[in-house]
């Protein structure tokens, strides 16, 4: 639980001091993000998965400089999916050869973006995918060590958003692999040295993860004798957490122990690293880090139904989730000191020119008045990257990086037009 998180579980004036010094220091809105918050969930993440085995951090929850840097310190590789992810992570301190390339449609000119900054390691989908690869890496004298990401057969309940046992626009099916492995094995200067396995996304149940990784384990074990030694088998993740909504992160203290023990019995020399174990996780890592503080416009009555305006909409917060790809938006927001007594049903509505502009219907919250500020929690994943921010041109949110209760850092991203070619 974070320092700011504390206004919602304590009645301490000192948790509402804590938010108005960051408001009147950031103005509003703005996400705020607790360093600690990060090391606490990468431990606890770390204490639960099997020993030795390397992690990811999916650059995609949230690239903040901060965030980035402070996982690259714990010991977490970058799993990224752009060229601005290559520039981000690399930025932040992590060596190239601890960066993994995915995604379904590397272009050429994100091959190229990477490869002369020196990344070397993809996830590949297809043999089309590995050619471009093998073709790019051969132009910049590289080689280039692919993972095959491979999509299974067998679909996996109990996660939040299916990746896999279903057609998909990620990976190879298996039975595509099992029926032509040598398309698979490597091209010109790109060698598959391992697999990539991602089943789901945000598991929040131990034995639903158990799940997934026994059919990516099965998997694993069925195509190594297709395609040769394996040097690594990332078993990918879909570790869960609350998102705009108070809770806590989910714990999984009997993972370690049942995921030991099913690497012993399918893929007995992953001790000595033959092959190395990965686990990658995004929301997982910093979802509990990050509260986003919002100031109250207006409320008004409108033919029998409520409306709470902040000054922040689905251009900072869930805009992605619209597009139906992650949890519905209907976020808990929770006033700031004394407030207005009682509670209200109401539609919570931002700033934006559009009734799309809605980020929840009917919901119960307290009451507030205009010139209020509220927190949302929970919101350090798929939060401002993963929102509408290049529409009507609104100022981006502050972005303040704290340690418990000392401001490290306060910014903004901005977008900017540049010239590409005049004529």
């Amino acid at each position: 639980m974070t320092a700011l998180d504390d206004a919602m579980t304590t009645t301490a004036t000192t948790a509402a001091t804590g938010v108005e010094r960051i408001a009147d220091l950031a103005g509003t809105p703005a996400y705020v993000y607790d360093l600690d918050a990060v090391e606490a969930a990468h431990t606890d993440l770390r204490r639960a998965l099997p020993d030795p085995s390397v992690l990811y951090y999916s650059l995609k929850a949230n690239p903040h400089p901060a965030i980035v840097s402070t996982l690259a310190r714990l010991g977490c590789r970058a799993e990224v999916s752009s060229d601005g992810e290559v520039d981000a992570t690399l930025a932040a301190g992590v060596s190239p050869d601890l960066v993994l390339l995915t995604g379904p449609g590397k272009s050429a000119a994100v091959l190229e973006h990477a490869l002369s900054r020196g990344v070397t390691r993809f996830s590949v989908d297809s043999p089309t995918d590995l050619r471009a690869v093998g073709e790019c890496a051969a132009r910049h004298g590289a080689e280039a060590k692919c993972l095959l990401r491979v999509n299974a057969d067998e679909g996996v309940a109990g996660t939040g958003l299916t990746m896999t046992g279903t057609a998909s626009q990620f990976g190879a099916d298996a039975s595509w692999v099992a029926a032509d492995p040598g398309a698979f094995r490597g091209h010109a200067a790109a060698t598959v040295t391992g697999l990539h396995l991602y089943m789901g996304s945000n598991f929040v149940d131990e034995d639903a993860l158990v799940r997934q990784f026994e059919v990516a384990v099965d998997l694993a074990t069925d195509l190594a004798g297709r395609l040769g030694r394996l040097e690594e088998v990332d078993l990918g993740g879909g570790f869960g957490a609350p998102y705009a909504h108070r809770g806590e992160r989910p714990r999984f203290p009997g993972l370690a122990a049942r995921l030991t023990d099913l690497l012993d019995r399918r893929l007995p020399g992953w001790r000595d690293g033959e092959p190395r174990i990965a686990f990658e996780s995004g929301r997982h890592l910093v979802g509990d880090s990050g509260t986003l503080i919002a100031r109250v416009v207006d409320v008004k009555h409108s033919k029998g139904e409520l409306f709470v305006v902040l000054d922040t909409g689905v251009n900072h917060l869930g805009g992605m989730s619209g597009l139906r790809r992650l949890p519905r938006l209907a976020p808990d927001v929770v006033p700031v000191g004394a407030g207005e007594p009682g509670e209200v049903t109401a539609t919570l509505v931002g700033p934006l020119c559009t009734p799309l502009d809605t980020l929840g219907r009917g919901l119960r919250m307290p009451a507030v008045r205009p010139g209020d500020l509220v927190v949302v929690p929970n919101v350090g994943a798929y939060g401002l990257t993963a929102s509408l921010l290049g529409f009507l041109g609104h100022t981006p949110p502050a972005e303040v990086v704290v340690r418990g209760d000392t401001v490290l850092d306060v910014s903004r991203l901005n977008l900017v037009r540049l010239p590409v070619h005049s004529g």
